[in-house]
């Protein structure tokens, strides 16, 4: 199980590194328009997934900033996100490689910002989401980024598996 969550750390690395690079060659303007999207627009949207990572971050290992709203605008400029944007893939992977079997199936306690209840589950549902929330996000992303006049990337997990992750199909 612990490999699964380092392949999905993985993951996630590559396709934030192949969208940062796309998005990264946008104007400002169309960088910040907004398109409808959940969070409205693209630095709006890669904001918030870098507050939620750290936010989950933040209740699983103890470490780090935890932003208190889930629409919190860590960095307004491009660079300086996409500088903590790797920052932060590098700390989840790290996370990942420390995991075992044990603390996956151990109970995790947290309250959610949305309903600042006390919850208590296992980790391994918890990791489950933080990477499907990216994913989610992620794919907003990519729509946006088509609907200004970027290029549609291939970001599929098994695209990954086939390429730069091939290493964990064995």
């Amino acid at each position: 199980m612990r490999d699964h969550y380092r392949m999905l750390a993985a993951y996630n690395a590559w396709a934030n590194r192949i969208l940062y690079e796309e998005v990264g060659k946008l104007d400002d303007a169309a960088y910040r328009q907004n398109l409808g999207a959940f969070f409205g627009s693209l630095h709006r949207t890669l904001n918030h997934l870098l507050t939620a990572d750290r936010i989950w971050m933040k209740r699983f290992t103890g470490a780090g900033d935890a932003p208190t709203s889930l629409d919190t605008i860590l960095h307004e400029d491009f660079t300086g996100l996409r500088a903590a944007r790797q920052a932060e893939d590098a700390r989840l992977s790290a996370f990942a490689d420390s995991l075992t079997v044990e603390r996956i199936a151990a109970d995790f306690t947290y309250s959610p910002l949305t309903n600042p209840t006390i919850v208590t589950h296992p980790l391994g549902p918890a990791l489950a989401h933080l990477f499907n929330h990216q994913t989610h996000h992620r794919g907003q992303c990519h729509g946006m980024l088509t609907a200004v006049g970027g290029p549609s990337i291939t970001l599929d997990l098994i695209y990954f598996a086939r390429t730069e992750g091939a290493a964990f199909l064995k």
